[in-house]
């Protein structure tokens, strides 16, 4: 039996697969908003607010390491969600998924502080987190494999392009609204003000699940159910059989995911508390790159369908040993224009030329039996540990030896990670999803 893999849907043409499109990246949105917010208010409050018992460096430790408990559970997540992905379908997880995002963020607005109900506050605090991380964990697969499973052959990396939109979107609105609510005096900020970006999103949560219940669940999954093709173990098969296609999504993953998250939490806490700049100031220039990426991300995704896939990672690898100095010299100019350039570029090189392409070709590494469940572990399983870890390193280092050296040196170690992956792994570029 044939299955029909790389059409959009029958009867429905374009207009159905940007409908398609258009779910996937609208929930994607909200769930990176949801985590992010989170990643901001570690930087900023949580310290404070959750872990005053402790001194300012120990404090923001305690606050990210909060934080990189949210991405230890993404792996949980990835393969949960994987599994019943790839045995219950696409869209169903695609909608779980949300709510469980949503609900849990929604909760940390509510949270009593350490000083309202002592030791439960931080530990409350760590549970949603963790709740937030499983969600996010299974969400990513699910909106990449539906736009995937849906588009024609040579688009493909760029449709899928617009899922990876919704990181710079929802870093955008997360920076936003903290920089809105950063505004109000500083004891209105610490006693409601950082509230107001969990809270809002609740409305987002109803938004997106009335658009993802909507869409229509993927022809490669339902050609493959049809035929009695489901994995009886998703997971297992997936690493088992799949190990040496799960160790390179791992490896591709490595470098891009520490590279965004030191940019985005790191930077922020290194330039606010060591180099005394102003804290909007840096939350404009993330957001400012985040917005250069609503363009550059579709454009690597364009140039993966007509180059491929593999020497985007290899360019992006390279560029990030090159840049990993100049990043925190331009940086402690201090000079504005200069720390403005430094993130864009940094984000948009270093970042979005690998992440552009993911929502293809990681999910392209995988048969359709194991598609999500391969994918999305190996995605989560490397965020875990770029993503959780590098901004904790890299405080701990800068707090304890001072100079970013060690932080350069570390980045550029990850990278050569990815680069090895990137050499070893296939080109998928115009490969058949069956």
């Amino acid at each position: 039996m044939t299955i029909t893999a790389t059409a959009p849907i029958a009867g429905s043409g374009r207009t159905g697969l940007n409908s398609i499109v258009f779910a996937s990246c609208f929930g994607t949105i909200i769930e990176w908003y949801d985590f992010l917010i989170y990643a901001t208010a570690a930087a900023l409050i949580f310290n404070k607010a959750f872990f005053p018992t402790f001194d300012p460096l120990a404090g923001t430790l305690a606050a990210l390491g909060s934080y990189a408990v949210g991405f230890l559970a993404r792996p949980l997540g990835g393969a949960l969600f994987g599994h019943f992905g790839d045995r219950l379908g696409r869209k169903s997880m695609l909608v779980l998924t949300l709510f469980i995002m949503g609900l849990s963020t929604f909760c940390i607005g509510l949270l009593p502080t350490y000083a309202s109900i002592g030791v439960f506050a931080p530990i409350l605090l760590i549970v949603l987190r963790v709740i937030q991380g499983i969600g996010l964990g299974g969400e990513w697969g699910g909106a990449s494999l539906m736009v995937l499973e849906h588009a024609p052959a040579d688009k493909r990396g760029f449709y899928t392009s617009f899922v990876q939109i919704g990181f710079p979107v929802g870093l955008v609105l997360a920076s936003l609204v903290f920089g809105l609510v950063s505004k109000l005096p500083d004891a209105d900020f610490a006693a409601y003000g950082w509230r107001i970006p969990f809270l809002v999103s609740i409305v987002l949560l109803a938004l997106g699940t009335f658009v993802r219940s909507r869409v229509p669940e993927t022809p490669v999954f339902e050609a493959l159910k049809a035929r009695d093709g489901l994995s009886g173990n998703p997971f297992g098969e997936a690493v088992g059989q799949n190990t040496k296609a799960f160790l390179i999504a791992v490896g591709l993953k490595l470098s891009e995911v520490s590279w965004v998250y030191m940019l985005t939490v790191f930077v922020v806490v290194y330039a606010t508390t060591k180099l005394g700049l102003a804290k909007q100031m840096m939350l404009d220039a993330v957001m400012y790159a985040a917005l250069l990426e609503l363009v550059s991300l579709p454009l690597f995704g364009w140039l993966a369908d007509k180059i491929g896939r593999r020497p985007l990672y290899i360019l992006g690898a390279v560029f990030t040993m090159l840049f990993a100095f100049p990043l925190f010299w331009m940086l402690e100019s201090k000079s504005t224009a200069l720390i403005f350039a430094a993130v864009m570029i940094a984000m948009n090189f270093g970042h979005g030329m690998m992440f552009g392409p993911e929502s293809c070709y990681f999910p392209e590494l995988f048969g359709p039996r194991v598609r999500y469940s391969g994918a999305s572990f190996g995605f989560q399983l490397s965020a875990a540990i770029g993503g959780g870890f590098a901004p904790i390193i890299a405080t701990a280092m800068v707090g304890y030896f001072g100079g970013t050296t060690g932080v350069s040196v570390m980045m550029i170690v990850l990278a050569l990670i990815t680069l090895a992956a990137a050499l070893a792994a296939r080109e998928t570029k115009g490969s058949s999803l069956t």
